[in-house]
């Protein structure tokens, strides 16, 4: 196994193609950006693990990829089941945090869709969200499909569109501010793109070839403070942070009245945030 950074490049079959300017734009976006990352967003996106690890079918001694890791949840969640797990990340910092919280797991830098591992290597693969991250989500699942073995169970998350309510908090807050998209953060190329709904994703798995596909709605209230929640985009995280990061001084200050207005629509007594969220689990068989 290369344990290093991967060649830069996307494979489809046996070629190999350049990095999208989304992916491009992704790598930025979450450099050095992991423990931000920790402090805020993952906790969130932690939710969806035991379902996922569920659908694969993750038990002990199985063989398994997670694909993605980000700080780790999966891989750790796996490794606690007995499961013998390799996980991969795009960015050296998550990869770093991954490998501290899953120190069992062979963890390593590489991105999809072009990752270090013979065909068929693997017993099951696992995927949290990674697909929000690349550029192009059917080359991502063909290579995921490649590594995983005949009959191998394939999870993978993705956040619904249209956004839960909690979701949306930051982009209301940005559009009331009047905050504009930065020229250098592309959106996903249309042709790459799909419905980010049951069946859209459901789709997406059985044109790559994958049978038996499942997907279910996950929806949950992710309880946080205002403050806490606020710090992931002030530290540029994810659209809705580089969004913010590029705005001058006197919107930045307008978007966080906006957003301090809007979080009384979510504020309990116990003064946290109930924060509706929706994500989309789908499952199949290599």
């Amino acid at each position: 196994m290369n344990a290093g950074r991967p060649q830069t490049g996307r494979r489809e079959g046996n070629s190999l193609t350049t990095s999208t300017p989304f992916d491009e734009a992704e790598r930025r976006a979450w450099a050095g950006r992991a423990a931000a990352y920790e402090r805020s967003f993952a906790a969130l996106c932690a939710r969806p693990v035991p379902a996922l690890l569920d659908a694969a079918q993750i038990r002990r001694g199985l063989r398994v990829l997670d694909a993605g890791t980000g700080t780790g949840a999966a891989a750790r969640a796996a490794g606690d089941r007995g499961a013998a797990v390799t996980a991969v990340d795009a960015d050296p910092g998550m990869a770093a945090r991954a490998a501290g919280a899953a120190p069992a797991a062979a963890v390593c830098v590489a991105a999809l869709p072009r990752l270090p591992f013979a065909d068929g290597c693997f017993g099951a693969v696992v995927g949290n969200f990674v697909l929000n991250h690349v550029g192009r989500p059917r080359a991502a699942l063909a290579e995921l499909r490649r590594v995983a073995r005949p009959g191998a169970r394939i999870a993978l998350s993705i956040w619904a569109a249209p956004p839960a309510p909690g979701q949306a908090l930051f982009g209301r807050a940005l559009q009331a501010a009047g905050a504009t998209r930065p020229a250098h953060l592309p959106a996903l190329a249309p042709e790459d793109d799909f419905p980010r709904t049951e069946e859209g994703f459901a789709r997406l798995l059985r044109e790559s070839g994958l049978s038996g596909v499942r997907c279910e709605p996950l929806a949950w209230e992710h309880r946080v403070t205002a403050e806490q929640w606020w710090s992931g985009p002030a530290a540029g995280l994810a659209s809705a942070g580089q969004i913010l990061l590029s705005q001058p001084p006197e919107v930045v200050t307008e978007v966080r009245r906006q957003y301090d207005a809007l979080c009384a629509e979510f504020a309990g007594p116990d003064g946290l945030l109930a924060l509706p969220h929706t994500a989309l689990l789908a499952s199949g068989q290599a």
